[in-house]
């Protein structure tokens, strides 16, 4: 059975990424590469890293008019990731062209509220207070515009899950038991985010920054 942890490797230093991958790999079913991998290594970072021969989920959350939203990801058809972000508030549409734009075989999943904000975060930028509210908002949205599933905490990921069954249901701000929350502020352990059913869990910093990364996803792994 392939693994449903996703290895967050949000770091600027290529060589550090690949020697991370390469103690996970056994342990960990893909790796997904955020903007900050991106920004420092563009399409030949991502290109080295698949090499690696492991799933590639990059986060990009895209968020822009459709058509820009839709050229980007035309531009990054050759990568073939296997799963793709966008940000679901960026609408219909946008949603739409998006997962036109994909090649075949990439699930195109749509960012609904990042963990990292909670109700007073949501309420200061003229949103309903509830996240939950505003995810199931967001994943019928998501859901209307054709794409593969969503990004929400684990928080929401059951409700998530009741109105789109079918959907792809990605877990990030995962955090073992004992694990320090750090930035995120909705957190749950890769147990319950399973429970509660997520199709795959991002951890990061559990993993990336333990003294040896290949023990830590082996340990998370083993809560699984």
């Amino acid at each position: 059975m392939t693994s449903k942890i996703f290895v967050a490797l949000d770091t600027p230093d290529l060589d550090r990424a690949k020697a991370i991958a390469a103690s996970v790999k056994g342990h960990v079913g893909g790796i997904k590469l955020g903007l900050e991998f991106f920004s420092a290594n563009g399409r030949a970072g991502v290109r080295e890293m698949a090499a690696l021969g492991l799933p590639i989920f990059l986060d990009l959350k895209l968020h822009d008019i459709p058509n820009t939203v839709a050229k980007a990801v035309q531009a990054l058809r050759p990568l073939k990731p296997a799963i793709l972000t966008v940000h679901a508030s960026g609408g219909r549409a946008m949603m739409e062209d998006a997962k036109a734009a994909a090649p075949e075989g990439t699930k195109v999943v749509g960012v609904t509220v990042l963990t990292s904000l909670d109700g007073t975060d949501l309420q200061s930028i003229g949103l309903d207070a509830d996240p939950h509210a505003q995810v199931e908002r967001l994943t019928l949205l998501a859901k209307d515009a054709g794409l593969d599933g969503v990004v929400c905490s684990g928080n929401e990921v059951k409700a998530a899950r009741k109105l789109w069954p079918k959907g792809f249901f990605v877990v990030p701000g995962v955090r073992p038991a004992d694990g320090s929350a750090g930035d995120q502020k909705r957190v749950v352990t890769p147990r319950a985010a399973l429970d509660a059913g997520a199709s795959i869990i991002v951890v990061g910093r559990p993993i990336t920054q333990a003294d040896n990364p290949g023990i830590a996803a082996r340990a998370i792994e083993a809560t699984l």
